[in-house]
């Protein structure tokens, strides 16, 4: 694909298909699952990873953003029709009894691509390890996770959050399926939108994946999506992040790394220990970030404690 120039307020970026001057490789992989890990650093049974970067400090820095208390959701709704990125869409089951309730049975599949959700540390391994050397065999289909699962999530999170607009920083409607967002994509966005992207932040990137969907109608976005490049990983590490999110399935599909599918969910999860929050909806929290000028604000997330869940549908809202 030729790469496009946009040009915008005192920055000028280029956007690629893939990354010009880097190819990661499976044993690249390989030797960042050491070089990028968190192992021990908060203790040989942390379960908490960099969530233990949002700290009390942290948090009261964040409420210190609430200017206007006006809050915005950042999931998306939960459809129920079968669609090319809902292949196994929600079921409900209703029940109305003579008392006159109403009430409802759910079964939900959302480590997919169309359901907000966070991933808990025992989602993903590497060769038989999960995040912090723990043992993948302790994982079974009766108790599901006995470490690492989404009740080490229970405290929830308040931190301060920054909305990456790559479609706005490039001057386009929405990326396009398989391109990505690279270090210097963050980096110019912190140029562009004034803010530095540090220890103990949430960071979502906004790849325009709704608005291509409203445009264009769904498609495969477990198979064809923008996202982050493996390039990123040394960068994300670099800036010890606490939760990271896009609208999409956070790796740019194809991932452009031969042998591995999910590079970023990979060395996330596993080496970081680093949650993610996969198919936020990012739409309203732009034009809201948009309006005032302002790409910071305060996020609070609350996963259900599911015992030994490899994660669970959220709602993360920001708060301006």
């Amino acid at each position: 694909m030729k790469a496009s120039l946009f040009a915008l307020p005192a920055v000028a970026v280029l956007l690629t298909a893939a990354p010009a001057s880097e190819v990661v490789t499976k044993d690249t992989i390989a030797k960042w699952m050491t070089e990028l890990s968190n192992w021990g650093r908060w203790g040989k049974d942390d379960q908490k990873g960099t969530l233990n970067l949002i700290t009390p400090e942290k948090r009261k820095q964040a409420l210190k953003l609430v200017k206007d208390g006006v809050s915005v959701s950042l999931a998306h709704n939960i459809d129920k029709e079968k669609t090319p990125d809902s292949p196994r869409p929600i079921s409900q089951e209703m029940t109305l009894d003579a008392g006159g309730h109403a009430m409802d049975l759910y079964t939900i599949w959302y480590h997919g691509s169309i359901i907000t959700h966070i991933d808990a540390l025992c989602h993903y391994s590497f060769e038989g390890k999960l995040y912090n050397g723990m043992d993948r065999s302790r994982i079974n289909s009766k108790d599901g996770c006995p470490i690492l699962g989404v009740e080490n999530q229970k405290e929830g999170y308040m931190t301060r959050g920054v909305l990456v607009d790559i479609p706005r920083l490039k001057n386009i409607p929405y990326m396009e399926p398989g391109q990505v967002v690279t270090a210097a994509d963050l980096e110019a966005w912190e140029k562009y939108a004034n803010v530095k992207i540090g220890s103990g932040d949430a960071l979502f990137v906004r790849t325009g994946r709704w608005a291509r969907r409203a445009k264009l109608g769904p498609w495969n976005v477990a198979a064809s999506a923008a996202g982050f490049d493996a390039t990123a990983l040394p960068w994300l590490h670099k800036r010890d992040i606490a939760l990271l999110g896009n609208d999409a399935v956070e790796d740019a599909q194809p991932s452009g790394v031969e042998g591995v599918q999910r590079p970023i969910h990979q060395i996330a999860i596993v080496a970081m220990g680093l949650p993610l929050i996969d198919v936020m909806d990012l739409e309203a929290a732009a034009e809201a970030c948009a309006m005032r000028k302002r790409w910071e604000f305060l996020v609070t997330v609350a996963p259900p404690p599911v015992l030994g869940g490899t994660g669970f549908p959220i709602n993360p809202i920001a708060t301006f």
